[in-house]
């Protein structure tokens, strides 16, 4: 799997403006999520971005493993936060009951649905039992492009949940809520927190 070109070079791109409009605060799902974990957890992050959640995992003393799939991402995030982020794509994630969660916040979303399942199983794998994941994702009727040309899934919520069912996963936690992409659309997201048995 590779990245989207169309997608690949907007976050390329957009990585000074992203990496200081996220500067702001870590995403709101983030402290319950964390407050599910023991101390000093191994927490693999993905779509780091700007390392603004980053920043927090590891502000709150848990072993953290900060990636992005976008070179420039990585460097500001490292660059504004100092978090040790690497350069690593979805497919690229090859571990073994390493880690005690996996967060993904808003960057699942621009998987291409039929390869979503196989990035599922390796988080699936690269999780110790009982350990946690997180993602959240736009809601929509099908794979397409938003007003910036970003590839994104636009699942519909069932899918969603059935997809992290046949994974292997159980659910913990699911809310859907509105919100506004960067593009300026509102639409409803879901975000779904899952167990590995």
């Amino acid at each position: 799997m590779s990245i989207d070109p169309a997608t690949y070079e907007f976050y390329q791109s957009q990585a000074p403006h992203y990496s200081l409009s996220s500067a702001i605060s870590h995403s709101r799902d983030l402290d319950g999520f964390l407050d599910r974990l023991r101390a000093g957890a191994r927490v693999l992050e993905l779509g780091c971005g700007g390392g603004r959640d980053a920043a927090r995992i590891a502000e709150r003393g848990f072993d953290l493993d900060a990636t992005d799939g976008i070179p420039a991402m990585v460097a500001k995030a490292n660059e504004r936060h100092d978090i040790g982020a690497r350069l690593m794509r979805f497919d690229e994630i090859d571990a073994t009951g390493k880690y005690d969660a996996v967060w993904a916040h808003a960057c699942l979303l621009h998987c291409p649905r039929a390869e979503l399942p196989d990035i599922l199983g390796r988080i699936h794998r690269a999780l110790r039992p009982g350990g946690f994941h997180y993602a959240s994702y736009k809601l929509g009727d099908g794979e397409g492009r938003d007003l910036l040309g970003r590839l994104h899934n636009f699942p519909d919520a069932e899918w969603v949940l059935q997809t992290y069912r046949e994974a292997g996963f159980e659910l913990v936690e699911k809310h859907i809520f509105a919100g506004k992409g960067s593009d300026g659309t509102q639409r409803d997201w879901i975000a779904v927190t899952v167990e590995k048995p």
